[in-house]
């Protein structure tokens, strides 16, 4: 399939992945639809990319025309049903396997047979995801970056059933919203989250040891090894949650105790501090 020929991308979730995918598609002139459970779900994130917009043009970086005709390009529903108009439609819902297979065998029985079945997830088997629908061929891994309209990088994650086709249109489709594409095997976690996640996993333990506060420790991370942001300020945006679900993921899949998840991190989750998204991790957030 080549890339001119889609139209129209779907989108199921419309969290801070869903919308942020809708928002790179949006503005490169593409038709989105954009599902969640509930109208309020939707509403939010329609808000979001409004929001952010808004924030691009007080940078100068766009017109206030172009945020309009970026919206207008979004359409937000909590019907399935409205996903039959696109040629590829990407998966962004939270990182519980079970709920991703019940969201994909969904649509799978209700797309066209030649659509492109494309997951964000973050760490689970592409493989695996698409052994269970009928279109093992034409499903694939598109692994996108927080926040989406920034980050340059998007995983291309073949699964064992993927066709090149399939690789190849994603990949363009990638390029053509701006992104850098890097294509990567099948494995937990991939390449990024891979080394990523279990740094913010050992982060925890530093913590945890009283080795130095939250904020000696990020600092320690973003002038010792030049990284942007520190290790424990990332989870907070990441969400406490989703860290501690990849990390449940390796730990099961590698059965490695390497991958084993920091006892504070379970503690914070437990307790609901889960970073941002909450108002509350290892940092508070008014």
């Amino acid at each position: 399939m080549n890339t001119s020929r889609i139209e129209c991308v779907g989108i199921v979730g419309a969290g801070t992945m869903g919308n942020g995918i809708a928002q790179a598609c949006a503005t490169k002139g593409i038709r989105v639809v954009m599902v969640d459970i509930n109208e309020a779900a939707v509403a939010k994130g329609i808000a979001t990319v409004s929001s952010s917009l808004d924030r691009l043009i007080k940078k100068e970086k766009i017109t206030a025309q172009d945020k309009d005709a970026a919206l207008a390009l979004i359409t937000g529903t909590t019907s399935f049903d409205e996903l039959k108009v696109a040629q590829l439609v990407i998966e962004a819902a939270t990182e519980s396997e079970p709920l991703k297979v019940k969201i994909l065998q969904q649509l799978d029985g209700l797309l066209a047979p030649e659509t492109i079945l494309a997951t964000n997830t973050s760490s689970i088997s592409i493989t695996k995801l698409a052994a269970a629908t009928q279109r093992a061929d034409r499903f694939i891994g598109m692994h996108f970056f927080n926040p989406v309209p920034m980050m340059a990088l998007v995983e291309i994650i073949r699964g064992l059933q993927t066709s090149d086709d399939t690789h190849d249109t994603v990949k363009a489709m990638a390029e053509r919203l701006g992104k850098t594409p890097i294509t990567v095997k099948n494995a937990p976690g991939f390449v990024v989250n891979r080394i990523l996640v279990p740094m913010i996993n050992e982060a925890f333990f530093v913590l945890a040891e009283g080795l130095a506060t939250p904020e000696d420790i990020d600092a320690g991370m973003k002038l010792g090894c030049n990284h942007p942001i520190g290790p424990l300020a990332l989870a907070d945006m990441i969400g406490l949650d989703v860290c501690l679900a990849v990390m449940n993921v390796y730990f099961a899949e590698f059965n490695d105790s390497k991958y084993r998840p920091c006892p504070l991190l379970k503690e914070m989750v437990a307790a609901g501090f889960l970073g941002r998204k909450s108002g509350r991790g290892v940092y508070t957030y008014c």
